[in-house]
């Protein structure tokens, strides 16, 4: 399963203006609504329903939101960066720069998983962090992780 299959360019932003783990939430679902039609706010409660759970803030810097939508036929997926870093309520405490957003149907478990576990294996590589922590703009964080995905 390949991430690029899931997230286009126009779901990655760049410089997150969010400062709280809500706005991210809404900010990242905005191209998501847009290339997909489907509601927003739906997207937003969902994703903030399974944040109630437990904190999807791993550690090391990342956040993998993620929830399942009844209205959708496949993965979409959306990367933002935040250079200031969010309060995500993440397990080792420390802030979160990166965000890979992830919703999938609700029928899709085993898909869901698999990319949950892709993205956690991709994110472990400290070197990878970096890359996309340093890479200049949208062209060039896709063009990092298109670099990774093709390795996998």
């Amino acid at each position: 399963m390949r991430i690029l299959d899931a997230l286009s360019e126009g779901a990655i932003i760049a410089e997150l203006n969010a400062t709280e783990k809500k706005q991210v939430l809404e900010e990242l679902t905005v191209p998501l609504a847009k290339d997909s039609g489907v509601n927003h706010e739906e997207m937003v409660r969902v994703l903030l329903e399974r944040e109630h759970l437990g904190s999807t803030g791993i550690g090391d810097g990342i956040a993998i939101p993620h929830g399942k939508l009844k209205s959708i036929q496949s993965l979409l997926m959306a990367f933002g960066r935040s250079r200031k870093g969010v309060d995500f309520e993440a397990i080792d405490r420390k802030p979160a720069h990166l965000f890979f957003l992830l919703l999938a149907p609700e029928d899709c478990a085993g898909t869901h998983l698999r990319m949950l576990a892709r993205l956690s294996h991709l994110l472990k590589d400290a070197t990878f962090r970096e890359r996309l922590m340093s890479a200049a703009d949208a062209e060039e964080l896709y063009a990092v992780i298109a670099e990774e995905d093709n390795d996998f």
